[in-house]
């Protein structure tokens, strides 16, 4: 049950970079804020770094952790009772301690439906949780969509990717700052983007 958060970054990175298109390698972009001599103006944003400086993302990642360690929590206290129920079992058996074989056969049926049942809330709690990060996941890829559509009224790029769809960039480029006050700016006055406000009634 333990999940790794990297992950998360990781995947919400990913999802950008397929909704985005790099740049060419042999194409020479303009400073951000200017016009190069083809007209395109070009601007990334590293998107590791918005998920763990924007605040919706920040809580978000807690209460998924949080609900992890709960979940972890009591299967390992399930675990440690099923445990204690097995060596039970075991040391009457070895003792005679039942008074009769279907007296023994039934607390070993038993034991083996609480076995079964523990697999069951661990596969439950696992895709309860694995369903809570995909809808973390697109909440923040369609917060980070709305607000960048928004930005970009004023801003007038031609295009804005992410910085790890593509293998090098100046840093003259690098709006991430820009983009992360500007979110939580947003996200502060409760002004939550339409479609991440879906998002989060879907839960």
């Amino acid at each position: 049950m333990k999940k790794n958060f990297a992950f998360v970054l990781m995947a919400a990175a990913m999802m950008l970079a397929c909704n985005n298109q790099s740049p060419k390698m042999d194409a020479q972009p303009a400073e951000a804020g200017e016009t190069s001599g083809q007209g395109l103006r070009i601007a990334y944003i590293e998107v590791d770094s918005v998920m763990t400086q924007f605040e919706f993302a920040k809580e978000k990642s807690q209460e998924l952790e949080k609900k992890s360690n709960n979940a972890r929590n009591t299967l390992t206290q399930k675990g440690n009772q099923l445990q204690a129920a097995a060596n039970n079992f075991q040391q009457k058996l070895q003792n005679n301690g039942f008074t009769s074989r279907e007296q023994a056969e039934n607390a070993q049926q038993a034991l083996q439906r609480d076995q079964n049942n523990l697999a069951a809330l661990q596969a439950r709690l696992e895709n309860e949780l694995a369903s809570e990060q995909q809808k973390f996941l697109q909440a923040f890829q369609d917060s980070l969509q709305n607000f960048l559509e928004s930005y970009n009224k004023d801003k007038k790029y031609d295009m804005i990717v992410n910085k790890g769809a593509i293998l090098l960039a100046d840093d003259k480029y690098d709006i991430t700052q820009d983009v992360i006050n500007g979110l939580n700016k947003r996200y502060k006055k409760g002004a939550a983007p339409k479609k991440e406000v879906k998002a989060e009634e879907k839960k």
